[in-house]
């Protein structure tokens, strides 16, 4: 049986066989964000479902693509759609693909989501810079035997997110007059959103918005000593609790998708700063 390394060569060795291309940077687009792509000087192209020991995107609006390319001078390689522990897939399936960036030769990882709000100072379309996360996940990536040669065996997580990155993606996100500010997001399984007394309970631990993702790809991230950047759409306000309405996948999609060219303009002009 092999293991995660066998896989992870074996993934690296046959996307490099299809791939000429040596990626700088790493980029995870969240739900709606997909719209980045359109910014990418694309030179090559791989589908999840051809790319050996790669789960597969079951979420609509995931594309399930390996995208490599130029974002501005810089080369980076992005995934347009990412997993999720909902989707079926146990951790080590879902921050798989973050390992294969790594081996790929990436300096640093760059990730977009979809959250809630859970603050009262915090309004749908806001940007949100990840500072600092919890973690509600029922399982952990680094769960089971820990290969040195992917990072240590109690990875240090006081700093998960890197502050030279989160003070250059703000200050962008300033200088164009977006709304946006730094927030602790909250990682939690899904697939059905919260209720009241939960938003409640989140808020009252110290998080600002919530999603279903994320969280892992960091902790694999840091694991392997890669700087991450990470930053949050919002999409729904979930606090104070009498905010709280119905909300549809569809109503996050479209708010996302409205969103969107700020969240992109803030992640093209970062990488294309460094």
């Amino acid at each position: 049986m092999k293991n995660i390394l066998d896989k992870i060569r074996e993934t690296v060795a046959y996307i490099q066989q299809q791939v000429d291309f040596a990626p700088q940077y790493g980029i995870i687009l969240g739900t709606g964000l997909g719209g980045l792509v359109q910014d990418i000087a694309i030179s090559h192209t791989l589908e999840y479902t051809d790319i050996p020991n790669f789960p597969v995107s079951t979420v609509e609006s995931h594309k399930g693509r390996l995208i490599f390319g130029y974002l501005g001078n810089k080369p980076i390689v992005a995934m347009q759609g990412r997993f999720h522990y909902y989707e079926g897939y146990d951790m080590y399936e879902v921050t798989f693909p973050v390992r294969v960036l790594k081996f790929l030769g990436i300096e640093k990882l760059f990730i977009s989501n979809v959250s809630g709000s859970i603050n009262a100072h915090i309004d749908k379309g806001h940007l949100m810079i990840i500072k600092d996360h919890i973690n509600l996940q029922p399982e952990n990536p680094l769960r089971g035997v820990n290969h040195p040669e992917l990072g240590p065996r109690f990875p240090d997580m006081s700093q998960p997110y890197d502050n030279d990155l989160m003070k250059r993606g703000l200050a962008i996100a300033q200088q164009h007059g977006f709304s946006c500010s730094t927030g602790v997001y909250v990682s939690v399984p899904g697939p059905n959103l919260e209720t009241k007394a939960e938003y409640e309970f989140l808020h009252r631990i110290g998080a600002d918005a919530v999603g279903m993702s994320t969280v892992p790809e960091v902790i694999v991230a840091v694991h392997m000593g890669l700087p991450v950047f990470a930053i949050s759409v919002i999409t729904d306000v979930n606090y104070p609790i009498e905010k709280v309405t119905v909300v549809t996948v569809e109503e996050v999609i479209a708010v996302a998708m409205e969103a969107e060219p700020k969240m992109t303009r803030v992640m093209r002009e970062l990488i294309t700063s460094l």
